[in-house]
């Protein structure tokens, strides 16, 4: 029996293997950092044999609320994720299972790997319609990827999407995946529409450092990026400072900041209530979206969220809030759960990444409807 996670995204400590039925485990905290939630590990040599994990630090993690009713990912082959029966007593996160097979892997939700996201970059850029470049580097040396998609930007409105500032937020960049699988899609005439009046700029992962490392929230230097974006350091958050110099080079007529909520089990946007320059009729089409998302999906909602900023009060290091000012243009922050979407529960597989790939279609749909009001 075995517990490992020297790969790509892995997070645990053991604790003690007295036996499969006690298995005492502990999540790293990101570097330079106390954040700690996300976990992702493998357990080998347990083939029809009851076993019984525990993480002894789930109460140090940094949002507690994620706990209670969370059910732990699983997966024998990495492609599909299941949820296991999961406890949380205040302090320790424990669940059983009797596995059909001598290796399974665990995780806080389905991991996206770098190597996945280099299969997804080199996937789009075989696209005519598609470039792909290299922005920059990270503190550990990894490309800072974005991907334009359209026909030339002149005269098209210039969209944004960006995802996993946050790299535990995995379900951030399977929503990419959908997103981009729909822009390509040849044969889909709200895609082709959409791209005859809007040029994307995307950026499916803004923090391939801590994705690799195994963070839940911060980046090489144990830098939260979405608190930076007002005045980004390039010598400690170089992603959020290479991608910002970009969208000043293009401008940005619509973003949107793709992320996870470990506690709220909803799919809800955020907007950019409290910044000094919003305007009513850049609020109303940002509401306007969310109404039209709300119409096209069940997976999505519109009375559970966040508490709205009062006018000038928001904290402008916040990527939405930053775009909103900088830009003059409707911002957002979709979050969707670790956990699952609580008004359309799947007890097999919770929120899953097919769901966040349906959601990314859904998005782009209402998009489509409010592009000309850019």
């Amino acid at each position: 029996m075995l517990v490992s996670s020297s790969f790509d995204s892995g997070n645990i400590d053991v604790i003690s293997v007295e036996s499969p039925a006690d298995i005492r485990l502990k999540i790293r905290a990101d570097h330079q950092s106390e954040f700690l939630q996300w976990f992702h590990f493998r357990l080998s040599g347990v083939a029809d044999t009851a076993c019984t994990l525990t993480i002894e630090n789930a109460g140090d993690a940094a949002y507690l609320d994620g706990w209670n009713n969370y059910s732990v990912c699983a997966s024998y082959d990495r492609e599909t994720w299941f949820r296991i029966p999961t406890s949380y007593n205040g302090k320790e996160l424990t669940w059983h299972f009797e596995p059909d097979s001598d290796s399974i892997y665990f995780a806080y939700f389905a991991p996206y790997s770098m190597d996945r996201h280099a299969d997804l970059i080199a996937d789009v850029a075989a696209s005519p319609i598609v470039k792909t470049h290299v922005l920059g580097h990270t503190l550990d040396g990894q490309d800072m990827d974005l991907v334009e998609v359209g026909y030339g930007p002149e005269g098209r409105k210039k969209i944004w999407l960006c995802a996993r500032q946050h790299p535990g937020e995995t379900m951030a960049e399977w929503w990419m995946e959908g997103a981009l699988e729909f822009l390509l899609d040849e044969d889909n005439p709200v895609a082709k529409g959409l791209l005859e009046k809007a040029h994307f700029y995307i950026v499916p992962n803004m923090n391939p450092d801590g994705s690799k490392r195994g963070h839940l929230r911060t980046n090489a230097a144990g830098v939260n990026l979405n608190r930076v974006w007002e005045n980004p350091n390039p010598a400690t958050e170089p992603e959020v400072y290479l991608v910002r110099k970009k969208m000043l080079e293009t401008g940005v007529d619509f973003h949107m900041d793709v992320h996870g909520d470990e506690a709220l089990p909803y799919n809800f946007l955020a907007g950019f209530d409290g910044v000094p320059s919003a305007k009513e009729a850049r609020l109303d089409l940002f509401y306007k979206y969310r109404d039209t998302l709300a119409s096209i999906t069940p997976d999505f909602q519109t009375e559970k969220g966040y508490p709205v900023d009062v006018a000038g009060t928001a904290n402008m290091g916040v990527c939405t809030n930053y775009m909103a000012e900088a830009f003059k243009c409707p911002a957002m922050t979709l979050e969707m759960p670790f956990k699952d979407n609580a008004d359309l529960p799947d007890t097999l597989y919770g929120w899953s990444p097919e769901r966040c790939r349906n959601l990314a279609i859904a998005c782009l749909n209402a998009l489509y409807q409010i592009v000309d009001e850019l």
